[in-house]
């Protein structure tokens, strides 16, 4: 069974993104841009990756992304309805009209979406790019977390995860990458406890 993966930017102190969504004050280096063509090409959004020239980079991890509508939203601004077309593209959202075929539109259920994205044969796993909500509600089929940790303090601002419960989940540490610029980037596994 492949996994659900949580790939998410976060400032110092744990936001991902300003109080009205803004994301444009997460500092980049040219050294942290080049890890991520190398380590997560597919994370990068199909505009971005042409802008690149890496539109034919194979993916490496991800075949399939899921998001929430605020992380889908900035991408209409710009007139992308279909941001990650080198994927297979899920947005979860109750009043997201359908722009194009490319993109699947959820109504209910992100959490039954989930299950059956994580059963199919596929080498790769699946993305989860947030946002907060939306990974609160599917916090229990979170596999995996790689935290692009940004240095930089917002103050305040939309919170990783907010599933509305006091919810402890533990993960233990698996990796980490220091990038030159002052990124960090860290991944966590889900703890999965011995039966008893």
């Amino acid at each position: 069974m492949r996994r659900l993966t949580y790939v998410i930017g976060l400032t110092i102190d744990g936001r991902i993104a300003g109080p009205d969504d803004e994301t444009d004050f997460f500092p980049l280096s040219e050294a942290y841009g080049a890890w991520l063509q190398e380590e997560f090409p597919e994370t990068l959004p199909t505009h971005l990756r042409t802008r690149l020239g890496i539109d034919d980079a194979p993916p490496r991890h991800f075949d399939t992304v899921v998001m929430g509508r605020r992380t889908y939203e900035p991408a209409l601004a710009i007139g992308m309805a279909s941001p990650y077309a080198h994927l297979r593209q899920y947005v979860v959202s109750t009043t997201q009209p359908e722009l194009t075929p490319e993109v699947t539109i959820v109504r209910s259920d992100p959490v039954g979406l989930v299950r059956a994205l994580k059963t199919e044969d596929s080498p790769f796993d699946v993305c989860l790019a947030g946002g907060a909500t939306l990974a609160g509600a599917v916090l229990p089929e979170i596999d995996r977390v790689v935290v692009k940790l940004y240095p930089v303090v917002a103050g305040a601002g939309r919170p990783a995860v907010d599933s509305g419960a006091f919810s402890p989940t533990r993960f233990d540490l698996t990796d980490v990458a220091t990038v030159d610029g002052g990124h960090v980037v860290v991944t966590y596994d889900r703890r999965r406890d011995p039966p008893r």
